[in-house]
């Protein structure tokens, strides 16, 4: 079990430092970021300057290799902009972010167990069909589309809620409805597959025929023997709920850390960039450690692979 855990933590640090790297020169790609902080007539000189004062005008890889040595000391620089240090900033915000991807997952929870699990139950009946559109169209419809279709509804129409921004619970409505529909279209599909498969075992029929009520018969024999497969997924999912809030703050004004990364991106702040890249792969890696650990704790054959 040592050797599993020994070798999955080394896959976590791999992991880390891939995504560091390729986001290193890929947003080296997007320019040298000194033209945004230096007025457009303003000489060459002053330019190179500038360059200098901030390293970027020395090779790449020895940028890269400083970088790296320092990342690995939790020391990502400081942001161009307000001269503060980028770790920081970024674990502010990462608060605001967590509890927007928890309250999504929660609501997404709510929605799509009982909904999978009725659309199994009641197969083929008018209450399937309807459960796998919503299942359809909830995992096509992009994101952001959905985000503004609700502000122009429920903020600018109805003015029920507002459009964006934090600092209340009535803030977080709209966000973790848009960021929650993916999940639910996407659990509801597996709950309704795993209630499916449980439900064809020879003992769920042994107790259906023995007289077991409906509701004893769903709840505590299929759906407590389908909760596995589904645990698993939701835990996988809030790394990806964590990612995925980048678009979802960015449509509504959240100041989480997807917001910030946006923000980073345009003013070509690498070193909020990159210490936001590194906070949120360090927590889907970290979160896929888990269930990987907790996988070869439940099933010893898997800690041979």
């Amino acid at each position: 079990m040592l050797d599993f855990v020994i070798k999955r933590l080394i896959q976590v640090l791999v992991v880390v430092l891939l995504a560091l790297t390729v986001v290193f020169f890929l947003i080296r790609l997007s320019g040298d970021p000194t033209v945004l902080f230096l007025p457009p007539d303003a000489p060459r000189e002053q330019i190179e300057q500038y360059s200098e004062m901030l390293g970027f005008n020395r090779p790449l890889y020895i940028q890269y290799g400083e970088f790296m040595l320092n990342a690995v000391q939790g020391d990502f620089g400081q942001s161009l902009r307000s001269r503060d240090d980028a770790l920081p900033l970024v674990l502010d915000r990462l608060p605001a972010t967590f509890q927007l991807a928890i309250s999504a997952l929660i609501l997404s929870l709510l929605i799509s167990i009982p909904l999978g699990v009725l659309t199994a139950f009641k197969r083929n009946s008018i209450f399937d069909r309807i459960g796998v559109a919503l299942t359809v169209v909830g995992q096509a419809v992009p994101s952001f589309w959905l985000g503004l279709l609700l502000i122009f509804l429920f903020a600018a129409q109805l003015n029920f809620l507002p459009s964006g921004g934090g600092g209340s619970p009535v803030h977080l409505i709209l966000p973790t409805i848009t960021l929650a529909a993916y999940s639910i279209a996407r659990f509801t599909r597996f709950t309704r597959s795993t209630m499916l498969d449980v439900l064809r075992k020879d003992y769920i029929r042994t107790a259906k025929a023995s007289g077991v009520p409906t509701f004893r018969l769903v709840s505590r024999y299929a759906l407590k023997n389908s909760l596995i497969p589904i645990i698993t997924l939701v835990a996988l999912d809030l790394g990806t709920l964590l990612g995925g809030a980048v678009i979802t703050e960015v449509v509504f004004a959240w100041p989480g850390i997807g917001r910030l990364l946006m923000q980073s991106l345009l003013n070509r702040d690498f070193p909020i960039v990159l210490a936001g890249v590194f906070i949120i792969a360090l927590i889907y890696a970290v979160i896929n450690f888990i269930a990987d650990v907790l996988y070869a704790y439940v099933n010893p054959q898997i800690r041979v692979k």
